[in-house]
């Protein structure tokens, strides 16, 4: 079993930057991938950013060259850095990862709010 904990959203101005973190206790050595996931008001969860126990990444065509994923396997830790924010990306940011097993655990989200 695996439980994740999200920290860092907040409010931020357009053009702005913020930093997520997601925190994962218990079976970490049992993950394989993990992502951020981010819901707005009104609309479905997407999918913000990937990244395998490998390393390789992917991200949503609408926050490529914008935000970045990364993590570290031995912490159990994996981090999302967004620039140049935008309004539209206001939403709850969710953590998630899907272990070796295929169970698939999710944090409770974090706020994210841009202002115009």
């Amino acid at each position: 079993q695996v439980q994740l904990v999200e920290s860092g959203g907040g409010l931020v101005q357009a053009g702005g930057s913020l930093g997520l973190s997601c925190a994962a206790s218990g079976s970490i050595f049992g993950i394989n991938d993990m992502a951020w996931y981010r819901q707005a008001p009104g609309k479905e969860r997407e999918l913000v950013a990937g990244i395998t126990r490998s390393g390789s990444t992917n991200y949503a065509d609408s926050v490529k060259g914008r935000f970045t994923i990364s993590r570290d396997n031995a912490k159990g830790t994996m981090a999302l850095r967004m620039n140049s924010l935008k309004p539209e990306d206001t939403a709850v940011y969710y953590c998630k990862a899907v272990l070796y097993s295929l169970l698939t655990y999710w944090g409770q989200g974090t706020q994210v709010t841009v202002s115009s």
